[in-house]
């Protein structure tokens, strides 16, 4: 298991797409903090980088790269191993290679500029949605053979979580705003690792007294302990859940 991972890990490093991601992950963000007089300005524009750019760039690439190492895949099946050592030895490998062009590309600049409990959420939301994603990834990718069926689910989902999502509970909240529905956006929220993020990293800034009454709704609960060890449990679901889902399906399926 330890020398899939390792391979996995030195393949997706010396790939050529994590290399420009990282690199750009590095020139957004020192931009980002040298344009900015404010760190705390910086840390939300970068925000937004973070919670769209990172979610994409791991679900596309972690698909087309289970499709393009099918043939290896299929090797590894043929030896005596363990469907749940090799699908699991996959993730833990493009995980820790993702998280760590990461943690380059973003953590570096944010523990130089602004080490402060904004920056390190900031940067422990991107780690996590990192894995998210990924995982997310690998449920799209065996449940099609067709590689460009499975990268338009991934697209889709991304689209779904950044974008459609908002859009539908937005929808939600002018057909019901008589009703208070506050506490219902609470439940909503957790169903979208992305918002979660976003909800954490905004109340940590202060910025959560422009969202209004919902605002304060999210400051009671996710600002005390009790509601950051519970965001941090469903991210953590938002993870375990899809490639439990992948990995079920990958014992079972006829390669």
């Amino acid at each position: 298991m330890k020398k899939i991972i390792k391979y996995v890990i030195n393949d997706i490093l010396r790939n050529k797409i994590v290399i420009v991601y990282t690199l750009l992950l590095v020139i957004i963000s020192f931009s980002v903090f040298n344009l900015e007089d404010n760190t705390s300005k910086g840390l939300l524009s970068l925000m937004n980088i973070v919670l769209i750019i990172v979610p994409l760039i791991c679900i596309i690439f972690s698909t087309i790269y289970i499709y393009n190492s099918s043939e290896f895949i299929e090797l590894l099946v043929s030896q005596p191993l363990q469907r749940k050592h090799i699908w699991m030895s996959l993730y833990a490998g493009m995980s820790l290679a993702l998280t760590l062009a990461f943690f380059i590309g973003v953590g570096v600049a944010v523990l130089i500029y602004s080490p402060t409990t904004t920056g390190f959420i900031l940067v422990g939301v991107g780690l996590l949605l990192t894995l998210i994603f990924v995982s997310i990834a690998l449920l799209a990718a065996v449940y099609t053979r067709d590689k460009a069926k499975g990268i338009g689910i991934s697209v889709l989902l991304w689209l779904y979580f950044s974008l459609i999502f908002d859009s539908l509970v937005l929808f939600i909240l002018f057909q019901f705003a008589d009703y208070p529905l506050e506490k219902a956006m609470l439940v909503l929220s957790g169903l979208n690792p992305i918002d979660m993020g976003r909800i954490l990293i905004l109340l940590k800034m202060d910025v959560s007294a422009l969202m209004g009454y919902t605002g304060a709704v999210f400051q009671n609960f996710f600002g005390t302990t009790y509601g950051v060890i519970i965001t941090l449990l469903v991210m953590l679901l938002w993870t375990i859940v899809p490639v439990s889902l992948s990995l079920r399906k990958f014992k079972k399926k006829d390669l």
